[in-house]
């Protein structure tokens, strides 16, 4: 869920365990005392930290789709004017996501219904002006390609970059991470030099 290095704070343990478990059984075929004990806390104990499960959920996917957007803005700011330059950042950026979060993307696939209205319209919102960041690189590095078609390619290496949780695991679906990884590189820039065709 984070790609930081220093030693996650308890409620940051609770998410990982709780998208971790949501993602392998179900929302509903976990409960809160399967969560605490993943973490070496009573179920009870949780909510010192959240209201309950749909606060965990909420908690993951509005969380998730916000970092990915606030590391696209990033990534825009650091590109400083360098179309190239940036979709690969944002290429990069996203795979990390899909090689470390594999059970977010399985989570958000499953249980995104299962969010309160609000919460649901938030998480949109924040993929929609992620995939902003996207198509307006494509473009400007593919201007004679027409909005739609750009748009299309975003989300098909999406769908790409997205699939990683049906993958399998390291050493017997996927060769490695960084095989995994530079495969998925590729792949993504040849989708979308695939719009020079044009």
């Amino acid at each position: 869920m984070s790609t930081r290095t220093d030693a996650p704070t308890r409620r940051e343990q609770i998410l990982r365990e709780a998208a971790r478990l949501f993602a392998e059984r179900g929302f509903h075929g976990v409960g809160v005392d399967e969560i605490g004990a993943a973490v070496g806390i009573s179920g009870p104990g949780l909510y010192r930290h959240f209201a309950g499960k749909d606060a965990m959920l909420a908690e993951l996917l509005v969380g998730i789709s916000g970092r990915l957007y606030d590391g696209g803005r990033k990534r825009v700011t650091e590109a400083a004017g360098d179309p190239e330059r940036l979709l690969g950042a944002l290429i990069d950026g996203h795979i990390d996501f899909a090689l470390d979060d594999r059970a977010l993307i399985t989570l958000h696939d499953r249980e995104l219904d299962r969010l309160r209205d609000s919460d649901r319209k938030l998480v949109r919102q924040l993929q929609r002006q992620y995939v902003e960041l996207w198509v307006g690189v494509v473009r400007e590095l593919y201007p004679a390609v027409p909005e739609a078609e750009v748009r299309g390619a975003v989300h098909a290496v999406f769908g790409l970059l997205n699939s990683t949780p049906h993958l399998g695991t390291y050493g017997t679906g996927l060769p490695g991470r960084a095989a995994t990884e530079a495969l998925l590189r590729r792949l993504a820039h040849g989708a979308f030099a695939s719009l020079d065709a044009h």
